[in-house]
Parts: C-alpha cells; sequence; structure tokens
C-alpha cells in the first residue's frame, strides 16, 4: 500500500470514529467521590459523657473503699442534753468495706495492606477505623454504665396467670399454654421478636481464644394452660420479677410454645393467630440474666438490688398485678414521681438531678402533666418586627422539659428531663449526679464515679498477616458510693 493510500485510509477511520456520538454512558467520565465516608450512626453517650473519670494511681484488681453509712448519737440520737460538768456517751457507726473488681470492654476491628493502599487520597483508613472503634467502645460502655450486670440473677420466672374474655378477636379456639421468661435492661437490649431471646453467645477473639458472655434473659417459667374459644382474647400477667424491665412471651400448644411478644410491661394479650417460625420455648434452658466476674453493675442493676438503698417501684394495681399507667397528681405533677421525691427527700436528704426517660415516658409525662386544668398547650408568637402580614402564628406541641422538685431545703430544684437512647419504654431513672452541701461534699464529691485502671488505649497487634490489627480497649469500674441517689420506676404502661 502507497503512502498515500494509508493516509487516505486513515482519513476515512477518523471520519468514522467521529461520526459516532460520545455520550454519558460512553463512561468517558470523572469519578466524584466525596471524601472521607460519611459515618451515619449515632454515638449518644450521655451517662459516660456527665460521669467524672477518676485514673486511681495504684489501682490493683479492685477498687475499695469504706462507707460510713450511719452515724447513731448516744442516748437518744436527737437529743444532746448533758449535765453540768458530767461527759456524753459515745457515739456509734456502720462502716462498710465495699469492692468493685476492675473489668475490660473493648472492641476490634482490622485493615488489609490493599485497602490502606487503594484508599490513599480518600481517607487514612487506620485513622478512621480507631475512629470508630473508639465510637463504639464508648456505646457499649453506655449500655454498661446504665444497666450492666454482675451481681442479680433473675432465677426461674414465676408461673403465669391467664384469663379469656371479650370477643370479635381472631384467635383461633384451642388450649394454650403460656411461658414467660424475664429480661434485664441487657436481656431487653440483645433480644428481639424476629431474633429471640438472648440467651448465650460463645465469641472467638482475634486471638484464637473463646468466651462466653450471657445475653440477660431469665430461666422460663413453668407453663400455664387455658382453653380460649373463637372471639375471645387470651391474657396474661406475671407477678413482677425484680430487676426485669421486660418480659418475653411465649405461646402455643403444650410443649412448642414460641416466642409472640415482647413487652416492658408484666402483662401480654393476645387476639390475632400465632406467628409461625418463632424461637421456641425449649431453647430457655438456663438463668442467663448476668455476666459474673465480666461486668460490673449499672445504675439500673444497683438500683434494684435489694442490699442498696435506691427507691424502686414496680407501678402494678389489681390483683393479677399488671403494670399500670402514671398518675396525673392534677396540678401539673405526676404522682409517682412526686411520691420518687419525696421519699428520696424523708430518707437520705437528696434530690435527683437528672430523670431519664425513654422517648414513651417522655410523652407520657407530658400527657400527664400538661392537660387542661394545668395550662394551655399552645403558644402564641407575635413578631418582634411589627410584621403583621401574617394574623397571627401558632407553635404547635410541646414537651416537659423541667420537673420541679419543692423537697429542699433551699426552696426546690428543677429536675431536667432527658430522653435517654437505650432505656427501655416503661422505665424512669431517676439520678443525682451529685450530693448536695449538707454531705461531705469535700470526700464524697460524686455520687457514683468511673474509676479508670487504664483509660481508653489502642493495641497496634503485631502483624500476622497481611493486615493490620487494632484494638481499642478501657479497664474500668463503676463505682457508686450512695446508691440512695438512685431512683427507679419500672412497669409503667403506655398511656
Amino acid at each position: 500500500m502507497s503512502l498515500a493510500a494509508m493516509t487516505q485510509e486513515t482519513l476515512d477511520l477518523m471520519k468514522a470514529s467521529l461520526a459516532k456520538s460520545v455520550t454519558i454512558s460512553t463512561g468517558l467520565t470523572a469519578y466524584d467521590l466525596q471524601a472521607p465516608a460519611k459515618n451515619l450512626y449515632p454515638v449518644i453517650t450521655p451517662l459516660r459523657n456527665t460521669l467524672p473519670r477518676v485514673q486511681r494511681q495504684f489501682p490493683g484488681d479492685a477498687a475499695r473503699w469504706r462507707a460510713i453509712t450511719s452515724v447513731t448519737g448516744s442516748g437518744f440520737d436527737a437529743m444532746g442534753w448533758i449535765p453540768e460538768g458530767q461527759r456524753s456517751a459515745s457515739m456509734n457507726y456502720v462502716a462498710n468495706l465495699l469492692v468493685a473488681p476492675y473489668v475490660t470492654l473493648g472492641e476490634e476491628d482490622t485493615v488489609t495492606f490493599e485497602a490502606e493502599a487503594a484508599a490513599q487520597g480518600f481517607e487514612d483508613v487506620n485513622s478512621t477505623a480507631t475512629l470508630r472503634l473508639l465510637q463504639k467502645t464508648m456505646r457499649k460502655e453506655e449500655h454498661a454504665l446504665l444497666g450492666g450486670n454482675t451481681s442479680l440473677a433473675l432465677g426461674a420466672a414465676p408461673t403465669p396467670t391467664l384469663t379469656a374474655s371479650g370477643s370479635g378477636a381472631t384467635l383461633p379456639a384451642a388450649t394454650y399454654s403460656v411461658i414467660v421468661v424475664a429480661l434485664t435492661f441487657e436481656g431487653y437490649s440483645n433480644s428481639s421478636l424476629s431474633g429471640g431471646v438472648a440467651t448465650t453467645k460463645t465469641i472467638t477473639g482475634n486471638d484464637g481464644n473463646t468466651y462466653t458472655l450471657s445475653g440477660g434473659s431469665s430461666m422460663r417459667s413453668p407453663n400455664a394452660t387455658l382453653a380460649v374459644t373463637l372471639g375471645q382474647t387470651l391474657s396474661a400477667t406475671v407477678s413482677v420479677v425484680n430487676a426485669a424491665v421486660a418480659y418475653a412471651w411465649f405461646v402455643g400448644a403444650a410443649g412448642s410454645e414460641s416466642l409472640q411478644a415482647i413487652t416492658p410491661l408484666n402483662s401480654a394479650t393476645f387476639s390475632a393467630p400465632l406467628l409461625t417460625g418463632q424461637q421456641l420455648a425449649s431453647t430457655i434452658t438456663s438463668d442467663n440474666s448476668r455476666n459474673a466476674g465480666l461486668a460490673f453493675d449499672g445504675l439500673l442493676t444497683d438500683g434494684f438490688n435489694p442490699a442498696t438503698a435506691s427507691y424502686v417501684q414496680a407501678l402494678a394495681t389489681g390483683t393479677a398485678g399488671a403494670g399500670s399507667y402514671l398518675t396525673s397528681s392534677g396540678r401539673g405533677s405526676v404522682v409517682e414521681i412526686d411520691n420518687m421525691l419525696m421519699s428520696m427527700w424523708n430518707n437520705y436528704r437528696v434530690s435527683p438531678t437528672v430523670l431519664y426517660v425513654n422517648s414513651q415516658e417522655q410523652r407520657n409525662i407530658t400527657a400527664k402533666c400538661l392537660t387542661n386544668a394545668s395550662g394551655p398547650l399552645l403558644r402564641y408568637n407575635v413578631q418582634g418586627d411589627g410584621d403583621t402580614s401574617l394574623p397571627y402564628g401558632i407553635t404547635a406541641n410541646g414537651v416537659v422539659r423541667w420537673y420541679y422538685n419543692p423537697y429542699s431545703v433551699d426552696g426546690g430544684t428543677d429536675i431536667p428531663i432527658r430522653v435517654h437512647p437505650d432505656l427501655p419504654p416503661g422505665t424512669i431513672l431517676a439520678f443525682c449526679e451529685r450530693l448536695p452541701v449538707w454531705y461531705q461534699s469535700n470526700e464524697v464529691p460524686n455520687v457514683a464515679e468511673v474509676l479508670t485502671r487504664r483509660d481508653y488505649y489502642r493495641v497496634d497487634w503485631p502483624l500476622r498477616t497481611r493486615r493490620r490489627e487494632y484494638g481499642v480497649y478501657t479497664e474500668e469500674v463503676l463505682a457508686i458510693y450512695a446508691s440512695f441517689g438512685v431512683g427507679i420506676l419500672t412497669n409503667i404502661g403506655n398511656g
């Protein structure tokens, strides 16, 4: 082929290619990837953020302290009269040695060499992996501070009581057997209707060793049976189990009861055909409510412990003992909260500094306090600049943000009401974060502290494969000095 012919052929090919259109679908475009990655998960840790963290100088294996819980005067405790020239008798103390072993919390992650190299120009994946590890460890720590459980075993739940009544339900006629399992705070967090009640889980660590965690559930109760006719609703109640914040209900023919409901109350109703393919009650074979030796007690667990001086009330009415609703006082407050505040003042001269609630209980408190008798629900807003283009502006909705406690020598206290992301519905936690000035606040400034043997630290494990392995850990314990600064209302109905 001559040079001229080859040139002409090249020109023809170029013309043919130019005749074809180039579109976005051709793929000849830039790739716009925003850096860094968007972390779309909440990291809400109100207790971890507010509880003081105290590093011990020589921590050892456990935190120990002496608590003087009572000082009784000689003679009549409230009388100090002494004759001229004579001496008083000696007063008495009640002193206890308290021990809280340090435990470890943590989480791990890995970054492969390929991921590290491919992420250049996008984000520092080693740093962001560490950040996410720290955030997840903090979230697990928040759960521990609220409801970790090393000391309180639920045992076996009591036998439920069954009734059938009403008409119009679609539950098929049959003889039904009901079994109940009580759940701690951890059990409620770890269980779901679709995933089942948490029993135990064996974890294989990145070092190849295994350990087992208890999920927070009690041993199943004995079963109760009742014949139900078509149209009736089956109702079940069980006596309140101390330290339980929820109950799992297994229903079906005797011997094949399956999980049908998880309620924050000690009662449940069944009016529709049962769910199929659910967890069987026979899988609950032991009490898995606590992690002895691995955990520390959180505020809820310490409060539920009968050995402490916390205020605890499980709302219950009637002979069946089913959960009850909060009660409006008719003067802008809630009877059960008022009773708790009065009891904490009468017995220990303290007031909570915060009320932690679930979003459901915040709404219920608002409904009980803001009634037609207590004040209007709407606020009229007027433009400050005199703009009259709109006839009026109305702000709808509202919430009770503060609860006034009148029981105090200094004229009363405004207690903030805060929604805690992990607190179960049906439970309210009152917490006195700081002891009042009439206690020896220089020695016990805080009701509770996080004592750290070794605060958050990252471990860069030796290379074993072409991946970097990280761990973020903390060694700590929650020291609750004044359990009487904790108040709990539980088994509260939604309404």
